[in-house]
């Protein structure tokens, strides 16, 4: 049965054109089969958009093997719009430049699937995930789709013989919904928040009552996790009300950034289904709330597969993880718009936060934004970095460590000297809002070197649309400052 799937595959553009590997046509044909077989009802066929949100539409499972034969098309527009859902590129004028020409119009682009993503959803077992890749209607590469910025990286960093590791630790809220906001006047672009209140009391960090009072929302969450085949390493309480913080186990970059794209948008599905909102925005506008972080941990290994960071002398760094780091403190600023790419993400850059608010590292000092964990003879040894918000896009993320990372080993980079009291140190400050992080992106030439100038073009495009509306809109602050004295 599996080889007339695969015959099948094989007649259809996907295959034809290239667009699938060999292995890619057999997992194909392996999950057609499965499929065949199974309870499974509906696909979502779904990619990652400029956001890290999953988009795309429902298939039914008969017509999976089209979807493997010709691909999905879909409007390209989803990856022209800013975080109201407002397409911000000129696809009316006939101006839209370079490859996004064949958006005009609001034209369609064509999904890829990947067979390797297929995950059955534990909370709807009638359906699953298919991640996709989008390409160009003509099927030429995107060069600002995320999975392929990320691909792109790693296959540089594997020209020089390296591969990175990553280890996730997010932090997010979980709240209880008191109204859903879904009044005709508060559906708009964007639409009203939902009202909330915390599940628990908060500012008990790593209380082990607090943990027992959140343990069946924790459970819940780690249960459906694991079902879709997230390796959890544990579930904690954070500092603030109704705050939580995963970690996971290492992983490649493309691994995790799927992972984490899954366990997003897993927690957000499942918990509104028992009456919840998770959030990972990074300081929410509720009364008490602690700001959230996305620490990244990560080692080199090389060819051989041996982590390149681990030290022989104590206190002090291999050749690797100096100029590693070095590269990360190089481009902080300027990779801020990946690793920090919402307005209310820098609100977290504040000192004596446990979060970094200036561009240095120390040895496990959770002050600094970058915090070496290297030991000798420790098969873990890594650094972490602690800039990141957990809205970024994980592809995005992930390939602005790996081309920082890899500018400093081409370069030959050594990092300054490691700090101990990192918010009082002279060292450069971290962007303070994201405008100053737009600017730092296109002023820099990392990303255009190595990702290329239609890459820096849509990035800026995007991420300025929306800071425009931000100042086009009177905030509270606005309102009680002036309303009353003038």
């Amino acid at each position: 049965m599996t080889s007339t799937f695969l015959a099948q595959i094989n007649s259809g553009r996907l295959a034809k054109d290239g667009l699938l590997s060999e292995e890619a046509l057999q997992g194909a044909a392996d999950l057609l089969h499965q499929v065949d077989g199974s309870d499974l009802e509906t696909i979502r066929v779904v990619f990652a958009d400029q956001h890290g949100i999953l988009r795309g539409k429902t298939v039914t499972a008969a017509s999976l093997a089209s979807v493997f034969r010709s691909g999905l098309n879909m409007p390209g527009t989803l990856l022209l719009k800013d975080t109201s859902n407002r397409t911000v590129f000129p696809i009316w004028d006939g101006s839209t430049p370079g490859v996004m020409a064949t958006m005009a119009g609001a034209g369609d682009m064509l999904l890829v699937p990947d067979p390797s993503t297929f995950r059955i959803l534990p909370w709807s077992p009638h359906s699953a995930w298919l991640f996709c890749d989008p390409y160009a209607r003509d099927g030429l590469p995107l060069p600002f789709a995320p999975r392929s910025v990320l691909r792109k990286a790693v296959d540089q960093l594997a020209q020089k013989g390296y591969a990175l590791t990553v280890g996730l630790e997010v932090e997010f809220h979980v709240y209880k919904r008191t109204d859903d906001a879904l009044s005709h006047d508060q559906v708009g672009m964007p639409s009203a928040p939902p009202q909330t209140a915390p599940l628990d009391q908060g500012y008990q960090y790593l209380s082990e009552t607090n943990y027992n009072r959140l343990e069946p929302v924790m459970d819940m969450i780690r249960r459906h996790a694991q079902a879709l085949g997230l390796p959890v390493r544990s579930t904690e309480v954070e500092m603030g009300p109704s705050q939580f913080e995963f970690t996971f186990e290492p992983a490649s970059a493309m691994t995790h950034a799927d992972n984490m794209i899954m366990f997003r948008t897993m927690v957000k599905e499942v918990c509104a289904r028992e009456g919840l909102h998770a959030t990972f925005m990074c300081r929410p506008k509720t009364a008490n709330s602690a700001s959230s972080g996305w620490h990244l941990h990560q080692s080199l290994t090389n060819s051989a597969g041996d982590n390149v960071f681990i030290p022989s002398t104590q206190g002090e760094l291999t050749p690797q993880a100096d100029a590693w780091i070095a590269g990360l403190l190089a481009h902080a600023s300027e990779s801020c718009l990946l690793t920090t790419p919402t307005i209310n993400g820098y609100k977290r850059y504040q000192p004596f936060q446990l979060a970094p608010d200036r561009i240095e590292w120390g040895y496990d000092n959770r002050g600094a934004m970058v915090r070496a964990l290297m030991v000798p003879g420790d098969g873990a040894s890594r650094v972490e970095n602690r800039v990141a918000e957990p809205a970024a896009n994980p592809y995005f993320y992930f390939a602005s460590q790996i081309l920082s990372g890899l500018s400093g080993l081409m370069q030959d980079l050594s990092a300054p000297r490691p700090v101990e009291s990192p918010h009082s140190a002279d060292a450069i400050a971290l962007p303070p809002s994201l405008i100053a992080a737009i600017e730092a992106f296109e002023q820099g030439d990392l990303f255009r070197q190595t990702l290329g100038e239609e890459f820096v073009s849509y990035m800026s495009t995007l991420k300025r649309a929306e800071w425009k509306r931000y100042l086009s809109t009177v905030t509270e602050w606005e309102h009680q400052e002036y309303f009353g004295i003038f």
